[in-house]
């Protein structure tokens, strides 16, 4: 899997003990007990309750049902062009997960929904970084095209930078880096790895730091490297082989043949 096809962006916890008990959740890959504290009884705490699990779905490839449904009543509850155009962020990112996952290909429900949200979600608005970013996904991953990622990754990151979106931030650098790193710009692509495992460690996302490690770890010489996969390796032991595709990148090359 390629370094940019991942993602589980999304915002920081509040102050609120609510708030802190469901980030805590989520960053350790508990996604189904975090949605469970939620009462989907407001289009925000349903918005909120459908990202959780969709995220769950890029991260576990499970979920897929649940995310469905909560991704209806946050539709039916959606009362603001704000609210419809969030919600329809979270029905492009689910359709692209279920097309880069090899479940179903729903690209061009992901690219719809996307630009539905994309006509409700004004510039400048809260939710727009995250749009930006997802848009920015797709363009890489599904349209093989990484200048019209490259553009969203960096309107994205602007507007996470200008909104204090610190995760959202780790997911602008790691995937500008990711781009770098393809073009063989090395040392770009270092610092963006790093800027992003930085972030990760210091909010404590668990689930999105083993991914960071081996990114960074290609981008580093022996024995770096190694202590860094190592590291990366007993993290997703440690949560359970979340996220599932980075067994692949986790996985010991193969014995060279006589």
């Amino acid at each position: 899997m390629a370094h940019s096809a991942m993602s589980g962006e999304g915002t920081t916890a509040g102050d609120e003990p609510l708030q802190t008990a469901v980030w805590r959740l989520r960053s350790r890959a508990c996604w189904v007990d975090a949605a469970a504290l939620i009462e989907p009884d407001t289009p925000q705490a349903s918005l909120q309750r459908t990202s959780l699990l969709v995220e769950r779905c890029l991260y576990t490839e499970q979920g897929w049902e649940d995310a469905e449904d909560a991704l209806r009543t946050a539709e039916a509850q959606a009362r603001t062009d704000e609210e419809r155009g969030a919600a329809a962020c979270e029905r492009g990112q689910l359709a692209y997960a279920a097309t880069v996952l090899t479940v179903r290909d729903r690209a061009d429900e992901a690219r719809a929904a996307l630009g539905r949200a994309a006509a409700l979600i004004a510039p400048g608005a809260p939710g727009r970084a995250l749009l930006d970013f997802r848009r920015g996904v797709v363009a890489e991953n599904l349209a093989r095209s990484p200048q019209a990622a490259r553009a969203a990754y960096r309107r994205a990151h602007a507007g996470a930078t200008a909104h204090d979106d610190l995760l959202l931030q780790s997911f602008t650098w790691r995937h500008l880096a990711g781009l770098a790193f393809r073009d063989g710009e090395l040392a770009e692509a270092r610092h963006g790895f790093a800027e992003s495992l930085r972030i990760r460690e210091e909010l404590g996302y668990l689930v999105g730091t083993a991914p960071a490690l081996v990114s960074l770890a290609d981008t580093e010489s022996e024995p770096e490297a190694s202590r860094l996969r190592e590291e990366a390796g007993r993290l997703f032991r440690l949560l359970g082989g979340v996220p599932t595709w980075l067994a692949r990148q986790l996985a010991p090359p193969p014995a060279a043949t006589a």
